[in-house]
């Protein structure tokens, strides 16, 4: 499935077009014409005009005539789009792909180490996730509240994936359209240059197909990637509880992140885990690995223009 965002202007343009239309001229202290405008957001004009550059340079950069700029020029209309961190950062990303890190085609492989890690975690459910969210591994309390992560069928045993589509996994998260952002947000900044990846193609283009808001906030270019947080649970075990999340990259491989959610011990958040926990050993449930989705998708065509709970 290809992605509703796909365009000849490629991942650059794309952004730079999204973007500029989500901001307004009082956002950014310009005065409002007397005639209104024909599309939201600001014209081409007005962020060359911000950002200090010619108007002709910004079109066509925007246009995908133009697949790179300087570092200076980045930033002046990262500034021009009031762009934060993350979005600089993607932006910079976009406009030199050469410098992205890459890794070869090679399938992600968890480390013995870390699968060693995650079996011995008992009141703290963990996950290993891929750079596109397949869940690689996972531990018994990941299971409890997850799902059997190993009759998952492949393709679909991923986090984003699960957040919109999986029943269970939606309905448990309380505050769902803020982790789905988030999630959505994430998958984008991972994205980077590399949206014709066949896995890439594959999910983004079934959850545009099946979720209309993921459809909505793909198109959008929402950017952002938080490390840790908080989320609200409502679990059909263990009931109503709140868990902290912290996402770690693994060391002998950048790819991969592994994903804690716990509570702080002596509450009541911590009990329904471990209540939880003690459940799951009952009904046999263990930790696991899997390999990674095979794409559906294996022929090339023109490409496209990301957080746990």
């Amino acid at each position: 499935m290809r992605p509703p965002d796909a365009s000849p202007r490629g991942p650059l343009g794309d952004f730079l077009s999204a973007r500029r239309s989500l901001i307004t001229a009082a956002d950014v202290g310009l005065p409002e014409t007397g005639y209104p405008r024909r599309v939201p957001g600001l014209r081409r004009e007005e962020v060359a005009q911000l950002a200090g550059i010619s108007i002709d340079y910004y079109t066509r950069l925007e246009q995908g005539r133009v697949r790179t700029a300087s570092r200076p020029v980045l930033h002046a209309i990262g500034r021009a789009l009031l762009l934060n961190d993350d979005q600089q950062r993607h932006l910079i990303q976009l406009a030199h792909p050469d410098e992205a890190e890459r890794r070869g085609g090679s399938a992600p492989r968890v480390s013995p180490q870390v699968e060693r890690l995650l079996a011995n975690l008992t009141d703290t459910a963990a996950l290993v996730l891929s750079r596109y969210f397949d869940v690689l591994a996972w531990n018994r309390l990941a299971v409890a509240l997850l799902g059997d992560l190993a009759a998952m069928e492949p393709r679909h045993r991923n986090y984003v994936w699960m957040t919109f589509l999986d029943p269970h996994v939606r309905s448990m998260l309380v505050d769902w359209r803020e982790r789905a952002q988030e999630a959505v947000s994430a998958l984008r900044l991972a994205a980077g240059v590399a949206c014709d990846a066949p896995r890439l193609r594959e999910l983004v283009g079934e959850l545009s197909a099946r979720d209309p808001d993921f459809r909505t906030w793909w198109v959008q270019h929402l950017v952002t990637m938080r490390t840790s947080g908080s989320s609200r649970l409502d679990h059909p075990v263990a009931g109503r509880f709140s868990v902290d999340w912290q996402v770690l990259t693994c060391a002998d491989d950048g790819e991969q992140a592994i994903v804690l959610m716990s509570a702080p011990a002596g509450g009541p958040d911590h009990a329904a885990i471990r209540g939880l926990d003690a459940w799951a050993e009952a009904h046999g449930l263990t930790h696991g690995t899997a390999a990674p989705a095979a794409p559906l998708v294996t022929t090339p065509h023109a490409g496209a223009s990301g957080t746990p709970s």
